[in-house]
């Protein structure tokens, strides 16, 4: 793999002035494109983008140092062009909505949740996701207060008056998950009526001409513009009178420096509350992710399966993803603590061999070692570690530090039902870093004596996405969930960051997406009382089939024919 190389900045300049230009003029021309309009242009980039699905696979499994053939590879079909062409489809649908007179949630089922809570589903919307998906669901909670009529008012956002264009926004893009970047275009050219200048990130370098192939009409329609480079290009456009809004996926860090300015200075700015930058800025800046583990009595298989689970949450893109499991939270009174946590072991040191391909990842993991020596190394040739802290020991680093690289840390709290629950909850909203995800699991049986106490430890956990028996990865997968951090934070304390986007509903103002999925995979779901038919999900670092079912997912997003469903579940069901 070889990176783009950053441009010289006294040479790019007048370039990147031209480029701001072109922009502008194509702003004037999505003002005149009506929702019909861009719901055709979407329907157009869907079809480039099926078209580049191979190539773009194969250069990110490149980037990433997978070996030709890899089951690995379903990674990169599921979190690339398979994530992209699902929001395209429904974004287009909601475009398609509102030019016949109609609002995107009108007709919707609403739901309550805890505290007065307004809950729009969001997952399953279609036949195909009854079936493929099935155990799985996802809502919508609004904050407190919101009536149902002002949330299906509100629903479309800026398409609802496509002639208000909002300026020119510059999207600076992630470098571990290929859709990322095309997904944050999408969302400020359609929820925010902004045209686009994306920045891509270097470690992505080498996908840029794919992602100019596959978002060509795009940028012949004018609206966007793709430039690389390195900090110098992604500042001079941050702070360009020209830009009026800045989006950031990345680290903390990195928003901070284009914020408040690097150094010294920028740390006093930070301090002092006087942000450099003069303009709104959006974010999604990753964190410490939780498992609560709510102990419950569990077979063998389940003890397992649930094992393998958690270190998919943590190993999968080599556990560089802003919502990586990074600490799972179990009871110090849970007669099956040690079974579970030996089952964790055997599930980080059998997971398939794979580099830690992001640049850092090895200083992130002596960092690990260094604050923990007492740390396990686990899997080939110890790239994974795995952190149990003893009694004394100061878990800060752990908790506050988000290591972006296979590091997985286990707390202990006291407790059983409600109150371990209520005690991980807690400790997850005051000690972990960021609030963009968390995840909970617990069997049935367990969830059902919990009842009311449940939900409101749902409606307490202060997160953008909470998935309970699943990953929050499938809600970054749902193109009709907000996906973001939880509201609050602002450009001097991001935390987890600004905003939301995918968001292919076009809900305003939300406050969190809930997922729910099986405990169990099929059949043993359906013998433990779960109604779900879905089998170990592809996502798995352990599938077997993850690369088949991930190419044939795809193939069926790129067109949608009931005579290609069986060949998903063939391969699915060999996981």
């Amino acid at each position: 793999m070889t990176a783009a190389a950053p441009m010289d900045s006294t040479r790019s300049m007048p370039e990147l002035d031209a480029v701001l230009r072109e922009l502008s003029e194509g702003e004037r021309r999505w003002a005149a494109t009506s929702p019909a309009e861009r719901g055709a242009l979407l329907d157009r980039v869907h079809a480039a983008v099926s078209a580049e699905a191979e190539t773009w696979v194969r250069i990110a499994s490149r980037i990433k140092l997978l070996p030709d053939g890899s089951p690995l590879a379903g990674e990169e079909w599921l979190s690339g062009p398979y994530a992209l062409l699902t929001s395209l489809e429904v974004l287009a649908r909601t475009l398609r909505t509102l030019a016949s007179g109609r609002g995107p949630l009108d007709g919707a089922k609403f739901g309550r949740a805890p505290g007065g809570r307004v809950s729009v589903p969001v997952l399953p919307l279609t036949a195909y996701d009854r079936l493929l998906l099935n155990g799985f669901s996802a809502e919508v909670w609004m904050p407190p207060r919101v009536d149902a009529d002002t949330v299906r008012r509100r629903a479309g956002l800026g398409a609802r008056h496509p002639e208000r264009t909002a300026g020119i926004g510059l999207v600076l893009g992630a470098g571990n998950v290929t859709s990322i970047a095309p997904l944050d275009v999408l969302y400020e050219l359609i929820a925010h009526n902004r045209v686009v200048v994306l920045k891509l990130n270097p470690v992505l370098g080498d996908l840029e001409p794919v992602y100019r192939r596959a978002l060509a009409p795009l940028l012949q329609h004018g609206v966007l513009r793709i430039v690389s480079g390195g900090g110098d290009v992604g500042g001079y456009l941050a702070h360009h009178p020209a830009v009026a809004h800045v989006h950031i996926t990345g680290s903390l860090a990195t928003h901070d420096a284009v914020a408040f300015g690097p150094g010294e200075e920028g740390r006093a700015r930070k301090a002092a509350g006087t942000p450099l930058l003069d303009k709104p800025m959006t974010s999604e800046l990753g964190g410490v992710s939780p498992v609560i583990v709510v102990p419950g009595v569990w077979s063998a298989a389940d003890l397992r399966y649930q094992a393998e689970h958690i270190a998919t949450q943590r190993l999968h893109n080599s556990g560089h993803n802003c919502i990586a499991a990074q600490v799972v939270l179990v009871s110090s009174d849970w007669p099956q603590r040690e079974a579970f946590l030996g089952h964790l072991r055997d599930a980080l040191r059998k997971a398939p061999a794979r580099p830690s391909w992001y640049p850092g990842s090895a200083e992130r993991l002596a960092d690990a070692t260094h604050s923990y020596p007492r740390a396990e190394w686990q899997g080939a040739e110890g790239s994974r570690l795995l952190v149990e802290p003893g009694d004394g020991d100061d878990v800060s680093e752990l908790a506050t530090n988000e290591y972006f690289a296979p590091v997985l840390g286990v707390l202990t709290l006291p407790g059983t039902g409600a109150e371990f629950l209520d005690r991980a909850v807690e400790t997850a909203n005051r000690d972990l870093f960021g609030t963009l995800g968390a995840n909970i699991v617990v069997d049935p049986t367990t969830l059902k004596r919990l009842g009311r106490a449940f939900d409101h430890a749902l409606a307490a956990l202060r997160y953008g996405t909470i998935a309970v028996n699943a990953w929050t990865a499938v809600g970054f997968l749902t193109a009709s969930a907000p996906w973001g951090a939880f509201p609050g934070h602002t450009v001097a304390d991001a935390g987890s960051g600004v905003g939301v986007v995918h968001n292919a509903l076009l809900i305003d103002a939300p406050e969190r997406t809930v997922v729910r999925g099986p405990f169990r995979p099929f059949p043993r779901s359906v013998v433990g009382g779960e109604l779900a038919l879905f089998p170990k999900p592809p996502w798995f670092v352990t599938a077997r089939s993850a690369a088949v079912t991930g190419r044939r997912l795809t193939e069926l997003a790129r067109r949608p024919s009931w005579s290609r469903v069986p060949a998903v579940f063939t391969s699915a069901f060999r996981a």
